[in-house]
């Protein structure tokens, strides 16, 4: 299968998610995948997860490469894959934040958001990696009720403002 595959190096600072989330975003688009698309918006929430959790986890650098199906090839379909690369040796540790937290809720994101999820050791760290299946057929679009509400997002039911 032909894909673009493209890694960014991130700094240990958090404000580098920002940076990460706008790199994913010209990828994509580079790609011919457009910004609006529902999978590219939860893409780049993903990589936002991610890139976040290794940088404040681990308080070091990591590596983000995106897997982007080649759209000559597989038009509309195809999987995009997410992977974060990070010196840390721990395994993720996926856990229901409270009510009141403010944080702690990115790998439920991931787990909810994706359509398959993982990580492996990797050289002295590990990779933690997701996947998103690209179907082209307007069932895979969120879906608006009447109350405001966007569904499709992986079950869940966001409100919009």
């Amino acid at each position: 299968m032909q894909e673009l595959q493209v890694q960014l190096e991130v700094g240990a600072d958090p404000a580098e998610v920002g940076r990460a989330r706008r790199w994913v975003r010209a990828r994509l688009a580079g790609s011919g995948m457009d910004a609006e698309e529902h999978v590219a918006q939860t893409l780049v929430l993903l990589v936002s997860e991610l890139v976040t959790n290794a940088v404040v986890h681990t308080g070091c650098p990591a590596v983000l490469r995106l897997r982007i199906p080649h759209p000559a090839v597989l038009g509309p379909d195809g999987t995009v894959r997410v992977e974060v690369d990070d010196r840390s040796t721990l395994p993720p540790c996926p856990r229901r934040a409270d009510d009141e937290e403010t944080g702690g809720r990115g790998l439920e994101l991931v787990e909810g958001l994706a359509d398959r999820w993982g990580w492996q050791r990797e050289g002295s760290g590990k990779r933690i990696w997701c996947e998103i299946d690209r179907c082209g057929g307007p069932s895979a679009a969120p879906q608006r009720t009447a109350a405001g509400t966007r569904t499709g997002f992986g079950g869940f039911a966001f409100g919009v403002a």
